[in-house]
């Protein structure tokens, strides 16, 4: 029997591919119901994902398992950015039009006359200032980062970057400094969201020969005996395990893990993430699909619409908003739920989103694992991990299983192969 830690997309890939090899597999999932970081909440009528959720994938395999799942809407991705008054489309960087004349005189002159290093990159503050300078390094990106990563840039690597920062041109960067038609840069070209039942309905075609096993907490792993007990007292037996659960569990999960594998368990450090949820009384108050908030003072880091995702995400007339806020043990949450969604409010009539009097529902929950922070050694910590795993016969999948930032395509695609 092979069986399957995680009712995520990762785990729900897995157990249908394994399906269409005729391999027999169970899923155990510790929540009650299945999804993982792509499953949904609802409260009155509103439906709100676990943070934004947006499909641009671009293997086809992908499209075609999530085309059998449900309809979808296409969505242009045009996202924007919430900085000190003003609101600039994204990425920032080419898109400077709003901006007052001194300060984007400021940013372009320090991006031409840049002489920071280009070679030997040794941390992200390096790489952003080597990309566009100091000034707006300094006022943008490292702000934020402190803000989404919860460390300093230079605490970063570089190793998880990739095209997920645009990096502009001289011509780009003038014609968006004084043009506000400027062409689409993001990464994306398209976005695609079911019409119906949240992000997750996406899944519904790999989940439906899927035998999954709700609240089913793992206490321990007993990888001598094959032995996987849970913590409403059951147990299974297993001959193949593959899971979605992430690294740092393990140090409690095995017994007698070397002390080696565990203090890499124990430097392992992520994000986690406090979503506020809020419910609004009018159809058309969100202006934006989803933006980035670069200012300080204003907790959140990014917010997006579940209602200009999918107006099933809304009771008729309304319309929602999902503030993310990211924290670690490097930098804690202070506040609780109460003062966080008042924070929210105040914040978001600041930059003129919505006022007290628009809210109809608001929620705030905490989703432990939010990303994996690329300190400098992760990949080392993670190695000895990770081989340790493949030595007890453990293999792994999803975002927190291959401790990668992966997208939610790549979770899926991580569970493809898996068993090969």
């Amino acid at each position: 029997m092979t069986i399957i830690l995680g009712a995520g997309i990762s785990g729900i890939s897995c157990s249908y591919h394994l399906n269409q090899k005729g391999i027999e597999n169970i899923i155990f999932e510790k929540d009650k119901d299945w999804g993982g970081l792509c499953g949904n909440f609802e409260i009155n009528g509103f439906r709100f994902d676990k943070a934004i959720h947006l499909s641009f994938t671009k293997d086809e395999h992908v499209k075609d398992l999530f085309s059998k799942s449900c309809e979808y809407i296409k969505h242009n991705p045009l996202a924007y950015n919430y900085y000190k008054d003003s609101w600039l489309k994204h990425p920032a960087q080419n898109n400077l039009e709003p901006l007052k004349l001194d300060e984007k005189i400021d940013i372009i002159s320090d991006f031409v006359e840049n002489n920071n290093k280009k070679e030997s990159i040794e941390n992200y503050e390096d790489w952003l200032k080597a990309q566009y300078g100091n000034y707006f390094s300094e006022n943008f990106p490292l702000p934020y980062t402190r803000k989404y990563w919860t460390l300093e840039a230079k605490e970063l690597s570089t190793t998880w970057v990739g095209n997920r920062m645009y990096q502009p041109n001289i011509k780009e960067v003038l014609k968006g400094a004084f043009e506000t038609e400027t062409p689409n840069t993001y990464y994306a070209n398209e976005m695609r969201y079911p019409k119906v039942g949240g992000y997750k309905s996406f899944l519904k075609y790999m989940r439906k020969d899927s035998e999954i096993k709700l609240n089913k907490k793992v206490i321990e792993i007993d990888t001598l005996n094959k032995i996987v007990y849970f913590e409403d007292k059951t147990s299974q037996s297993y001959d193949e395990l593959i899971s979605s659960i992430p690294l740092p569990e393990y140090k409690d999960l095995i017994k007698d893990i070397p002390q080696k594998v565990k203090k890499a368990c124990e430097n392992l450090k992520y994000t986690s993430v406090s979503l506020v949820s809020i419910g609004l009384n009018k159809v058309n108050i969100p202006k934006h699909l989803w933006f980035y908030i670069y200012d300080e003072d204003i907790l959140a880091s990014r917010c997006y619409s579940p209602s200009i995702k999918s107006l099933d995400n809304v009771p008729k007339d309304c319309s929602s908003l999902q503030f993310e806020v990211y924290f670690s043990k490097d930098k804690p949450l202070d506040l609780n739920s109460e003062e966080l969604i008042k924070h929210i409010i105040t914040s978001s009539a600041k930059m003129n989103v919505f006022n007290k009097n628009d809210v109809v529902m608001e929620d705030n929950r905490v989703l432990k694992y939010g990303n994996v922070i690329f300190y400098h050694g992760m990949e080392e910590d993670r190695k000895i991990i990770l081989d340790y795993l493949e030595k007890t016969n453990i293999k792994t999948i999803g975002r927190f299983g291959k401790w990668e930032y992966l997208w939610s395509d790549q979770s899926l695609l991580s569970g493809v192969k898996v068993d090969d």
